[in-house]
């Protein structure tokens, strides 16, 4: 009985051995996942900041752009409105001319009958 104890006592410590030896090759493994998911979650933040910051740079361009062609839009709108009013002051004088020349026309053509 005693080398039977002897042997299963030599083989619980042969297995407590290799299941430490496993334990441990398992927590390499495991940390190894964990440096390269660390990595590859550092890279992913690094992306999705440059990815903010290109937005940032995009939006802050098309608002300088809208600012741009809105004062242009608005300096057109000026011009075509002061258009508009030397237009509207000096129409009433053109209108006068045409109405003129009708009526001297008028009175050409009742001459000539």
């Amino acid at each position: 009985m005693s080398i039977i104890g002897i042997v299963l006592g030599i083989i619980a410590i042969g297995l407590f051995i290799w299941l430490k030896k496993d334990q441990k090759m398992t927590n390499v493994l495991h940390e190894s996942d964990l440096e390269v998911a660390k990595h590859a979650y550092e890279a992913l933040m690094d992306d999705f900041n440059n990815y903010q910051i290109d937005n940032e740079r995009k939006i802050a361009e098309l608002e300088r752009d809208l600012e741009i062609k809105d004062k242009k839009i608005n300096r057109q709108m000026e011009a075509a409105s002061k258009r508009m009013d030397q237009m509207n002051k000096s129409l009433p004088s053109i209108i006068g001319q045409v109405v003129g020349q009708i009526e001297f026309a008028q009175d050409k053509i009742n001459r000539s009958m």
